[in-house]
């Protein structure tokens, strides 16, 4: 998430979901009303902070100047992003995920040097401005047949009522926004998840 997913403090529903049970935390800082400079970095580092103190890996989506201000533990990038062939030169400790929502991109896309991938988007989201269209729980399937021991987490329109559909298709986790940001109780949203 990032401040323009957020009706109240970004940093507030960070930690409520931390103590909901996330397991990483991916800052994505873009789009309508979002910040830019000074006030993306400084939310960065709060952000950054909470996760480091309650040990959560902390991710970027694809600023790869936040990179080394923010001292992330990972990157996810999109196909049309960085290459993933080029931040593993640039930051070969780093985790990197890729997003993957056809059989084009997840052939042609060198899986050998990520250490995930997102697959979707799954369900229609309104998240992301320029989201691809919905491919399914079936796409997590297809990856999963294809690549059993890729890790996949599963991206796109998934909320409290479909996860569990997301993980039964072979998913090993998923990643939502609104779900979380938009809950009345986000801990209780984490733990429905």
């Amino acid at each position: 998430m990032g401040s323009q997913n957020c009706e109240t403090d970004p940093v507030e529903i960070l930690e409520d979901a931390i103590v909901g049970g996330i397991t990483a935390f991916q800052f994505r800082e873009k789009g309508v009303n979002s910040l830019t400079g000074k006030a993306k970095l400084t939310l960065g580092k709060r952000l950054r902070e909470v996760c480091r103190d309650h040990r959560i890996p902390f991710f970027i989506n694809d600023d790869i100047d936040l990179v080394e201000p923010l001292h992330v533990d990972g990157i996810h990038v999109g196909q049309d992003d960085v290459s993933v062939k080029e931040l593993r030169r640039l930051y070969p400790n780093l985790l990197i995920g890729l997003s993957i929502s056809n059989e084009q991109e997840l052939f042609n896309s060198p899986l050998s040097i990520v250490d995930y991938i997102g697959a979707g988007p799954i369900f229609d989201t309104n998240s992301k401005d320029d989201a691809k269209k919905a491919v399914g729980v079936q796409w997590i399937e297809t990856v999963r047949r294809a690549y059993p021991e890729l890790p996949i987490v599963g991206i796109g329109g998934i909320n409290t009522e479909n996860a569990a559909l997301v993980i039964e298709a072979g998913a090993d986790g998923v990643s939502v926004i609104s779900a979380i940001t938009k809950a009345e109780n986000i801990a209780e949203a984490v733990k429905a998840l």
